[in-house]
């Protein structure tokens, strides 16, 4: 396992406190399929510095190094790319910022100008999407996202592929990313079509207690002061997490839910009344997840209480005789439910 290079983003395993947020991450660099994550809350609480900690923490992928969507293995170059370097070498995984006046050709790309004028080629430039493949695709204020862009992310979350047929042109590659949300409630809600495809939901806000952002401040301002200093003081505890996250991903496959926890699921969603069944697969998802991050490879109630509010809160019917916050209810209904 390569070690930490003595520059980048403010250490993950330094960020003081969010443990919601920093779990909800962690579980998704275990399974992607759990689905991503969306956080919302106050600005300046750390969203995008812990993504983009998270990123940096985890180990690089292997790709071949011209391909523009990051493809393992020379066999999976998409038959449009024009790669002549081919050999495979490792580079940090991607984490690609979709910024919200993002054009739709910027996104999931478009015929190359450039070329067609000066060559007569039909040559594709790829987008956003391609250079996120195998990585993070990170939104910030995705509640205010177009809504023909959020169309076109729920299309692709659900495929795996992102599909361009326009100007004379076919094109299709793969775009497996983790998909990470962040927005102000105040500013406007997610769509529920949107919504729904993210797998976990964590609500931050900012500390209340003087220590706590007393520490936030330490920390930042000796980071902002001596970058190099500061990463090789934490890179220590940044390789014991990677290590962790890198051993959970190895077990995930032999961790086992009885068919006492999948009754426990289905209760659950039923007592909350989550539409469909995608609260259930996904709470049994991060269950198994954490089980793993745990060292053990049996998942028990106490999981499912740990993830339950994330997998869960996003998915509840609005109840207007219910004033409780939805993260109150889970919690209700969890212990109703689990004891």
């Amino acid at each position: 396992m390569k070690d930490f290079a003595l520059s980048g983003p403010f250490p993950f395993s330094a960020i003081v406190g969010q443990e919601d947020m920093k779990l909800a991450m962690i579980l998704t660099a275990i399974d992607p399929g759990i689905g991503g994550v969306l956080v919302f809350g106050d600005r300046g609480t750390g969203k995008s510095t812990a993504v983009r900690g998270l990123a940096a923490l985890l180990p690089p992928i292997t790709a071949v190094a011209g391909c523009p969507v990051n493809s393992a293995h020379e066999g999976d170059i998409p038959d449009w790319a024009q790669v002549t370097d081919r050999h495979v070498i490792e580079k940090p995984t991607p984490v690609i910022d979709l910024p919200l006046g993002a054009t739709e050709d910027r996104v999931v790309g478009a015929l190359d100008i450039e070329k067609a004028l000066t060559r007569g080629e039909k040559a594709f430039e790829p987008g956003l999407l391609a250079r996120a493949n195998r990585g993070y695709l990170y939104i910030d204020e995705v509640n205010l996202l177009e809504d023909h862009l959020v169309d076109l992310l729920l299309d692709v979350a659900q495929s795996g592929q992102n599909v361009v047929e326009r100007e004379g042109l076919s094109i299709r590659h793969a775009a497996r990313f983790v998909l990470v949300g962040s927005g102000n409630p105040e500013e406007g809600e997610l769509r529920p079509q949107l919504l729904d495809r993210f797998g976990l939901s964590v609500e931050v806000t900012s500390p209340r207690d003087i220590d706590t952002r007393i520490e936030v401040i330490r920390r930042r301002d000796a980071y902002d002061r001596d970058p190099i200093g500061f990463l090789t003081n934490w890179r220590g505890s940044d390789m014991d997490l990677r290590a962790r996250i890198v051993a959970a991903k190895r077990a995930l496959g032999q961790a086992e839910a009885g068919e006492p926890i999948l009754r426990d699921c289905a209760e659950l969603c039923v007592a909350l009344g989550s539409d469909g069944l995608r609260g259930e697969l996904t709470l049994l998802r991060a269950a198994r997840a954490l089980a793993t991050f745990d060292g053990v490879t049996t998942v028990s109630r106490d999981h499912l209480r740990r993830v339950a509010p994330a997998a869960l809160r996003h998915r509840l019917r609005r109840d207007p005789l219910d004033e409780a916050g939805s993260t109150t209810r889970v919690e209700r209904v969890v212990t109703e439910v689990l004891g």
